[in-house]
């Protein structure tokens, strides 16, 4: 019996079990107190010493012996009752609905509490044990692509050194050029799975100085950056913020020579603008560019393109942060950039 009541339907069928029952027992034993509501009572006279007829004065029925006292009970009880049966429902409902969001920024957050009603109970174990295999796939492919990676370099290194028997300098370019280009890869590769794996907490950052301090060093080493707006701390994991702003910075410079970057700040969002007119990208392809070793061009040349990862990280770390990431045309011609940052 106990068992069966540790169900969110047993513990709701209860509550209202109760309630409905003490309500109608209060309503039968005030009725059986007070008894049903007498009959109209007739008019009696009494005569007085003048000769005249008077009435004689009427007996009311107290107000608290009415059905008010006993039909009010019961409607502030089912009221309680459905408003706990409710809260009930929607509790574990809710804890999942936490714990998901929680995952989807952290697969190293703490699992579900497996407390509570046995359906709760199951969802939370169910929860957990999707939460571990998610973790433990995630790790095994980064441990497998990490050892492909470095098992690769050697073989890679040794034929950089081979190359030095090759004659023809036209073709010793070319190989080099070839095995520089997939050692570039590989790094690429590596770093794209460490921003996958890391978890950073949230910390209040200045945005704009952050912004200024890049644009500038940019500026340092000859590259034309430049930066505008204004906007008020935001809380940001600061390397995720800094990884996607790189990575839309040197998108720009590549393709157009210069960047520009708006900041443009409001109670509800910060919106970051990288915007540059190069030669931009067609609108049936901004959504593909964000894929993982996606390419516009034919060529794997990293001088022309990079290796096809840097907007995915720069998608991905504007989804860790909570916001979302698009590309528009500049007007004029182009490719802008913009970054959606939320501020609840």
């Amino acid at each position: 019996m106990r068992n069966a009541f540790n169900t969110l339907f047993g513990r709701l069928f209860g509550v209202l079990l109760v309630a409905i029952v003490l309500a109608h027992v209060l309503a039968i034993s005030w009725f059986r107190y007070y008894g049903p509501p007498p009959p109209p009572p007739q008019e009696t006279f009494v005569e007085q010493p003048d000769g005249t007829m008077k009435p004689l004065p009427k007996h009311k029925r107290p107000w608290f012996g009415g059905p008010v006292v006993p039909l009010t009970f019961q409607f502030i009880s089912l009221i309680i009752a459905a408003w706990y049966g409710a809260k009930l429902l929607s509790r574990p409902i809710q804890r999942l609905s936490e714990a998901a969001e929680r995952l989807s920024l952290d697969l190293d957050s703490p699992p579900l509490d497996e407390s509570g009603p046995r359906e709760a109970q199951q969802a939370a174990s169910t929860f957990n044990l999707m939460q571990r295999r998610i973790r433990e796939q995630v790790s095994q492919r980064a441990r497998m692509l990490g050892a492909v990676s470095h098992d690769l370099r050697t073989p890679l290194s040794r034929l950089k050194l081979r190359l030095e028997q090759i004659e023809d300098t036209r073709l010793q370019s070319q190989m080099r050029q070839d095995l520089d280009d997939m050692i570039g890869m590989l790094d690429a590769t590596l770093s794209y799975l460490h921003e996958q794996r890391t978890s950073e907490t949230r910390h209040w950052l200045d945005v704009q100085a952050l912004v200024e301090s890049m644009s500038e060093n940019a500026q340092d080493q000859g590259s034309d950056v430049q930066f505008a707006g204004t906007c008020a701390p935001l809380q940001v994991q600061p390397m995720a913020l800094r990884s996607c702003l790189n990575n839309l910075i040197d998108n720009a410079l590549r393709y157009a020579g210069t960047a520009r970057i708006e900041l443009t700040d409001s109670r509800e969002a910060l919106v970051i603008r990288v915007i540059d007119h190069g030669p931009g990208i067609a609108a049936d392809k901004r959504e593909a560019v964000f894929e993982p070793f996606y390419r516009l061009e034919g060529s794997r040349n990293r001088n022309s393109g990079g290796v096809g990862l840097g907007m995915t990280i720069s998608k991905e770390a504007a989804e860790r942060l909570g916001g979302r990431l698009h590309l528009e045309e500049t007007p004029g011609g182009g490719l802008t950039a913009v970054m959606w940052l939320p501020r609840a």
